[in-house]
């Protein structure tokens, strides 16, 4: 059997990740710990489950990759432990409806952060996918401002640009490995929560389903997706994150009977609709050797040789080869 090229391992990776992922917000609305206790178990089984694959994974060359992160990767961790702590709360003050429909929103951020902050065009379509969806996220806010309860959904508008910032980053910096980063996140989170919570108060039922999370639901996703924006495009990454806006809510539904309001509904329809149209036209557009902003794409930059690896086979080659010719 032939091995999984990039794109595709990249794809299997993405599915995986939100597949696992997708009970998230149902353990998140299960655990009646104080949700900052929550957090502290969180990043604590998080980072440990972690650093034990990533020693047992690499062994001693853990540590120095672990030392390679650079600001880059210090960011990514701070990104990734602020998000837990505004996903968490956005659950526990809105339903999980909302937050998962708002989040679904964040390849419209990574659209406007890769302008900002790469300069790279972005096209027409984007721009009117971000009118869209943003029309569909002040549909859900509607709901939400009539209820009086707005502080939920802002946290999840939060984790949606904190997350995206994080795929921009991760895409920027694909020679990086991810995963110590996640672990940073972890010790940060459990670190500053220790202070404002009693992490020994959970019952017996409840450090189950933290363990769950921590060592499984949490873990396994997080390392993937570290990995996982490096093989695909930002368009395909964004597609497949839209199946946790469906799986996550379902699962809240079947074991809570927690029913999305009327105006999440309407607002999530409209964002989603958008999201998948625009993922399948940026699909196209790399199919046919387009970047997503108007560049080359993936498919030509393909066999350059811009890793590491291949820039130091080259060298050795042409050292070779000038060694034959004297």
């Amino acid at each position: 059997m032939s091995p999984l090229q990039p794109k595709s391992r990249g794809t299997l990776l993405m599915v995986t990740a939100v597949f696992v992922l997708s009970p998230d917000a149902l353990l998140i609305s299960l655990v009646g710990s104080d949700p900052w206790v929550l957090i502290f178990w969180r990043g604590l089984l998080t980072a440990s489950t972690l650093t034990v694959a990533m020693i047992c994974a690499r062994g001693g060359r853990a540590f120095g990759e672990a030392m390679k992160l650079g600001a880059a990767g210090i960011v990514t961790g701070l990104f990734f432990g602020m998000s837990t702590i505004s996903f968490v709360l956005s659950v526990r003050m809105t339903s999980a409806a909302n937050t998962l429909v708002i989040i679904a929103a964040m390849p419209l951020f990574s659209a406007i952060l890769t302008r900002v902050f790469t300069g790279e065009k972005v096209p027409g379509r984007t721009w009117a996918a971000v009118a869209a969806g943003f029309a569909g996220i002040a549909v859900v806010f509607s709901g939400s401002v009539t209820k009086g309860n707005p502080a939920g959904d802002l946290l999840a508008l939060l984790t949606a640009l904190l997350m995206a910032s994080n795929f921009v980053i991760i895409r920027r910096n694909s020679h990086l490995n991810m995963i110590p980063a996640v672990i940073l996140s972890g010790v940060l989170t459990s670190l500053v929560t220790a202070f404002i919570s009693d992490p020994l108060s959970p019952g017996t039922g409840d450090i189950l389903m933290l363990v769950v999370m921590g060592s499984v639901v949490l873990p396994i996703p997080l390392a993937l997706m570290t990995v996982a924006p490096k093989l695909i495009p930002a368009a395909e990454v964004g597609l497949i994150m839209l199946l946790e806006t469906f799986l996550g809510p379902f699962w809240v539904w079947l074991a809570l009977g927690e029913k999305p309001p009327g105006e999440t509904l309407l607002g999530g329809g409209i964002l989603i609709a958008t999201l998948a149209l625009h993922a399948v036209a940026g699909l196209r557009k790399t199919d046919m050797g387009v970047s997503e902003y108007g560049g080359v794409g993936e498919k030509q930059t393909q066999g350059r040789g811009d890793t590491e690896e291949n820039r130091c086979r080259n060298a050795v080659t042409r050292r070779r080869t000038d060694t034959k010719t004297q």
